[in-house]
Parts: structure tokens; C-alpha cells; sequence
């Protein structure tokens, strides 16, 4: 096995913006297992899961600034995590007026 390569968050160029039913949120508490209490830019409080591709790749703290899918049968309660946002793209999103939280 060899080194594995470090990527650095200001390498990282991809911008990952919400379509149709996506919207931002912030992470508000780590509830274990996978899952994280999310404050939504709709005015809804989630329940979310990390999705399996993120999990050991990229790790959620309190206050990072997510991007949620919210489930088609509990819209309201329940949601999958689908992007984390650097500092540096959360302030890009703050310029163009996409982020309001």
C-alpha cells in the first residue's frame, strides 16, 4: 500500500450548486450514526444522512454549510447530505446571493 494522496480544500475547483428540490443548510448537531441535524434555507429542520459515497471521504462538523436532499415521502423531517462547502465556496455562494443562512 502507498501513501494516500492529501487533496487540500483550496485545490478543490468542483462547485457543487442545488437543482430542482435541493436546498443549503447547516449543520447544527452530530447525532451519531451517520446522521446530522440540519437547519435549512427553507425554514425546515432535517434529520440527515450522510450518503455512503461521503462517509469516511469527507467529515461534517457543526456549522459547515451542507447541501440537502430532502426525501420525497418526509420532506419536511428527513433528508440525505449530498456536498459539504469549503469556507472559501461558501463565501463565493454569499457573493452571488444563492446563500442567505
Amino acid at each position: 500500500m502507498g501513501k494516500k494522496k492529501v487533496i487540500s480544500e483550496e485545490d478543490l475547483d468542483e462547485l457543487v450548486l442545488p437543482e430542482s428540490t435541493d436546498v443549503f443548510g447547516v449543520a447544527l448537531k452530530l447525532l451519531g450514526n451517520d446522521r446530522v441535524l440540519v437547519r435549512c434555507q427553507d425554514g425546515y429542520e432535517r434529520v440527515c444522512r450522510i450518503r455512503g459515497k461521503m462517509k469516511r471521504r469527507v467529515w461534517i462538523r457543526v456549522g459547515d454549510v451542507v447541501l440537502v436532499s430532502p426525501w420525497d415521502f418526509q420532506f419536511k423531517t428527513r433528508g440525505d447530505i449530498i456536498w459539504r462547502y469549503t469556507k472559501g465556496q461558501v463565501e463565493y455562494l454569499r457573493k452571488q446571493g444563492l446563500l442567505k443562512l
